[in-house]
């Protein structure tokens, strides 16, 4: 008998901070908006999966707008507990697997591990 996998799940322990940040990170990769937020991480020379980095560059707020979420990206991630932050940072990922091959092979240099 096989089992499937099945993720644990976590109880938000800060709901509004927690839908915002998701909610800038879901508009940064919608179809539209992706290649400029690529365009802003390689200006600044960041690897796109150092999420940390990400955040502190206010790459989010560039592409999104501050406004659309309120306290900056890094502010609003500083605010969650790290149950929360490790499940912005998973979902994150998540979405930057997602990206269409076309453009990662296009910012294939911010996908390297090194």
């Amino acid at each position: 008998m096989e089992m499937a996998f099945e993720q644990a799940a976590i109880k938000v322990a800060k709901p509004e901070e927690f839908t915002k940040l998701h909610s800038a990170v879901e508009q940064a990769f919608r179809p539209e908006k992706v290649d400029r937020f690529f365009k802003q991480l390689d200006r600044r020379g960041l690897r796109v999966r150092d999420f940390d980095a990400v955040l502190a560059s206010r790459a989010f707020e560039d592409v999104v707008g501050q406004d659309n979420f309120g306290a900056s990206a890094w502010q609003l991630y500083q605010a969650l507990p790290l149950s929360d932050q490790a499940q912005t940072r998973e979902f994150y990922l998540s979405k930057l697997e997602n990206v269409e091959l076309g453009l990662r092979h296009k910012f294939k240099k911010l996908y390297q591990y090194y």
